[in-house]
C-alpha cells in the first residue's frame, strides 16, 4: 500500500468509527486505537501535504484562527416557526392546513431542541459550508469552527452528488455543560449561565481548537432536498445511513389528540433528556402538501412550534430605574432580588412602559411573579397583592428625563415617553454612536459598544461622524486600549468607508429606517440627498413606506445637526450613494410583481430576481391576486402553475422575461 493509499484508507476508517461512535452509539474499537490511528494520520499528512483533505478526520481538532466570520446567504430562506401552546392552537392550526390541501394530512411530531440552528450545506458528499440561522436570509460563516464537532458528518455515506442543504441544532448536553462548568470553576473562572448561551457563544470562538473543546453535539432535524426523500418520515427514519445524527424521540400520526399525548409526555418529562428543549415541532409529513401549503411572510404554513410554558418564580421588586434609548424612549426597568429562572439569575425584567406599569399595578415592594418570555427575556406577569405593604404607593412616572433632566413627552398613539433633547443626552448620544458601528451598519472592527460610551465619555466623540478625526494618540491612553488595540480601531474606523450605501443610511438610526426599510430607500432613491430632499409624497411612493416613516425622514432632514453630521461625513468619504452595480437599469416593470420559480437555463435564480429588480420590478416569495407574473422554470412545483392559473396570472419563461425587458415581445 503507498502512501496516498494508506492515507485515504485511514480516513475512511475514522469516519467510519465516527459514526459508530456518535451516531449509531455501537463502537466496535477504543478511544485508545481511534486516537492512535488519528495520530497516525496526522503524522502522514504533515509529511505528505499534497494529500491534503480539508474534511479529513484529523481537521476536526481545529486550531485555525478567524479574526471575523463572513456573512453568507441561505440558498433558501431559514424561516421560523408560528407558536402555539394549547391543543385548541393546534386544532385551529389544522383547520387552516384542511381548507388548502384536500386530502388526508399526516405528521410528524419532534422535540424543540433549544441550541443554535445551523445550515449545513453539502456538495457530492462532502461539507464545504456551515452558517448560523442569523436573520433568516444570512448566517455567519462558522464553518471551521462547526467542522470541530463529531456528530457533524464532514463526509457522507453512499454515493451522494449534487449540492443540498441539511438543517439542525447544536446544542450542549446537559452533562457536558456541567462538566464544563466545573473544570472553570476549578480553576477560578466563572461558570457559564446556561447551555443554550454557551453552544451560542461557542460557536463565534476565534480560534477552532477551543472549539473543539467544548461538548457540542449537532442534531439534524431537516435536509432540503426532496431528490433524497419522499417526505419527512422517510428522513427521520433514514437520515442516519448518510451519517446524520438525529434524534430517535419523534412520532408519526394522523391524530391531533395521539400527537397532543406525546406533547404533554415530554413537557411532564424533559428533565429526563440529555438536553434541554423548549417545546415540540409539528410538521406535516408530506413534501407536496408543504408545497402546496408554501409560505407565509414569516412561516411555513405546514410547520408550528408547540412551545412548553415558560418557568416561573417569585421575587421581590427592589426598585424601578430607566433607560434611555438612542431615539430617547424611555423604558421603565425593574430590578429585582436576583432570583434563578430558567438556569440563569435574573436581576432585572423589563416594565415595557407606563401603560403597563398602571395595567398592571406595580409598585415598588411588591412580590411578583417573572417568566422568561420565550424563555429569553424575562418579564413580570403577575403580583401577590396579598404581600403588598399598608405604605405601599401607586407608582408615578417621570416627568423629566433621567439623564438629562429635560421633560419628557408622549408621542399621540404611542405607549412610550421620549426625550426630546436630542443633541445633548448622553445616552441617546451613546446609542446612536453604538448603532451607527454595528454590525448590520457599519460594523467597525476593533470598536464595541463599550468603547463607544468611553469615547464619548471622555469627550472624544459627540456623534457619529467624529469617528472619522479620532487619531491613534487620542485612544491609545484609554481604558484598556494599548497600541494594537488602537490600531486596530483606526484601521477598523477606515475600512468603513467601504460600507455600501443602504448599510450606512440603515446606520443613521432615522425612527423607523430599518435595514429592510434602508434597503428600498437606497434602491429608489440611489443617494442620500434624493432621500433628504424628497416631499411626503414622493416617500410614500416607495414600496412598503408608510406615513409614519415619511414623517420621520422628513423630520431627520430638518434637523440642521444632522444634516451638518451628514456633510461632515460626506467629507470623509463614507458611501452616500448606491453602487452602479445596483442601480436600476430602467423603470419598466415598476408597479410589477413576480414569483421566480424552477430551475433555469440561461440564468441562475438569483441573476433573474437581479434582472427584474434592476428594471423596477418587485420579487415576492408566493403567488397572490397582485402577482403580475409567474417566471417559470423546470422542475416548478404544481401548485405555483397551479395557483397562478387558478388567479389567470400570466406564466412566462426566463425567455419571454428577458424579451419582456428589452420591448421584443408584444404579447405584453
Amino acid at each position: 500500500m503507498n502512501i496516498s493509499e494508506k492515507i485515504f484508507s485511514l480516513r475512511k476508517k475514522l469516519h467510519d468509527h465516527n459514526y459508530r461512535y456518535y451516531v449509531l452509539d455501537d463502537p466496535f474499537i477504543s478511544d485508545y486505537d481511534f486516537d492512535m490511528m488519528l495520530k497516525e494520520l496526522e503524522q502522514l499528512e504533515r509529511e505528505n501535504p499534497e494529500f491534503f483533505d480539508v474534511n479529513s478526520p484529523s481537521q476536526r481538532v481545529g486550531g485555525e484562527v478567524t479574526k471575523s466570520f463572513d456573512t453568507s446567504v441561505h440558498s433558501t430562506p431559514m424561516y421560523s416557526l408560528n407558536n402555539s401552546y394549547s391543543l385548541e392552537d393546534l386544532m385551529e392550526w389544522e383547520n387552516r392546513i384542511k381548507k388548502i390541501v384536500d386530502a388526508p394530512i399526516e405528521y410528524t411530531c419532534e422535540l424543540k431542541f433549544d441550541g443554535v440552528s445551523i445550515n449545513l450545506t453539502y456538495k457530492d458528499g462532502e461539507l464545504v459550508k456551515a452558517v448560523t440561522r442569523g436573520d433568516g436570509i444570512k448566517g455567519d460563516d462558522v464553518t471551521r469552527n462547526v467542522k470541530t464537532i463529531p456528530t457533524v458528518p464532514l463526509k457522507l455515506r453512499g454515493d451522494i452528488t449534487g449540492e443540498f442543504e441539511a438543517r439542525g441544532e447544536i446544542v450542549m448536553p446537559i452533562k457536558g455543560f456541567n462538566n464544563l462548568n466545573n473544570f472553570r470553576i476549578e480553576n477560578g473562572e466563572e461558570p457559564f449561565k446556561n447551555p443554550r448561551n454557551t453552544a451560542s457563544g461557542s460557536l463565534k470562538l476565534q480560534d477552532s481548537k477551543e472549539v473543539s473543546k467544548r461538548p457540542l453535539e449537532c442534531l439534524i432535524y431537516s435536509v432540503e432536498d426532496p431528490k433524497m426523500f419522499d417526505n419527512h418520515i422517510q428522513f427521520l427514519k433514514n437520515a442516519k445511513s448518510y451519517g446524520f445524527n438525529v434524534y430517535k424521540k419523534y412520532i408519526f400520526s394522523t391524530s391531533l389528540d395521539e400527537i397532543f399525548e406525546f406533547i404533554q409526555n415530554w413537557e411532564k418529562n424533559r428533565s429526563e433528556l440529555p438536553f434541554e428543549i423548549d417545546g415540540v415541532v409539528l410538521k406535516v409529513n408530506d413534501f407536496y402538501h408543504r408545497e402546496i401549503l408554501g409560505f407565509t411572510s414569516k412561516f411555513p404554513r405546514w410547520a408550528m412550534a408547540y412551545k412548553f410554558k415558560p418557568e416561573n418564580t417569585g421575587t421581590r421588586l427592589n426598585s424601578i430605574s430607566f433607560q434611555v434609548g438612542r431615539t430617547g424612549s424611555i423604558t421603565p426597568v425593574a430590578n429585582l432580588e436576583p432570583v434563578n429562572l430558567a438556569g440563569t439569575i435574573v436581576k432585572r425584567a423589563s416594565l415595557h412602559n407606563a401603560d403597563f406599569i398602571e395595567t398592571m399595578d406595580i409598585r415598588i415592594g411588591d412580590y411578583v411573579f417573572v417568566e422568561k418570555g420565550g424563555d429569553i427575556i424575562p418579564k413580570i406577569t403577575s403580583i401577590d397583592k396579598l404581600k403588598r405593604t399598608i405604605d405601599s404607593k401607586t407608582f408615578e412616572f417621570p416627568d423629566y428625563c433621567p439623564e438629562c433632566g429635560s421633560r419628557l413627552h408622549r408621542i399621540e398613539g404611542e405607549a412610550n415617553h421620549y426625550c426630546l433633547n436630542y443633541n445633548s443626552c448622553k445616552p441617546q448620544i451613546i446609542g446612536r454612536i453604538q448603532h451607527f458601528i454595528s454590525r448590520k451598519a457599519l460594523d467597525i472592527e476593533g470598536l464595541g459598544q463599550e468603547t463607544v460610551a468611553l469615547l464619548v465619555n471622555a469627550r472624544l466623540i459627540n456623534n457619529y461622524s467624529d469617528l472619522y478625526e479620532l487619531k491613534f494618540d487620542q485612544v491609545v491612553g484609554l481604558e484598556r486600549m494599548a497600541d494594537k488595540s488602537a490600531n486596530n480601531l483606526i484601521k477598523g474606523i477606515l475600512d468603513s468607508k467601504i460600507i455600501p450605501f443602504e448599510r450606512v443610511l440603515f446606520g443613521l438610526g432615522i425612527r423607523y429606517v430599518g435595514e429592510t426599510v434602508a434597503k428600498k430607500l437606497a434602491k429608489h432613491f440611489e443617494n442620500i440627498d434624493n432621500i433628504l430632499s424628497s416631499d411626503f409624497d414622493e416617500l410614500i411612493s416607495v414600496d412598503e413606506i408608510g406615513e409614519k416613516i415619511a414623517n420621520s425622514i422628513i423630520e431627520f432632514s430638518q434637523n440642521e445637526e444632522n444634516i451638518e453630521i451628514i456633510n461632515s461625513l460626506k467629507n470623509h468619504h463614507i458611501q452616500f450613494e448606491i453602487d452602479e452595480l445596483n442601480k436600476n437599469i430602467s423603470s419598466l416593470l415598476t408597479g410589477q410583481s413576480f414569483v421566480v420559480s424552477g430551475v433555469f437555463t440561461n440564468f441562475s435564480r438569483d441573476e433573474i430576481k437581479k434582472l427584474i429588480e434592476t428594471n423596477g420590478g418587485k420579487i415576492s416569495s408566493s403567488i397572490s391576486s397582485k402577482t403580475t407574473y409567474l417566471v417559470a422554470g423546470s422542475n416548478m412545483g404544481p401548485s405555483k402553475k397551479e395557483k397562478a392559473e387558478k388567479l389567470n396570472i400570466k406564466i412566462i419563461s426566463e425567455t419571454e422575461l428577458s424579451n419582456l425587458i428589452s420591448g421584443q415581445n408584444l404579447l405584453f
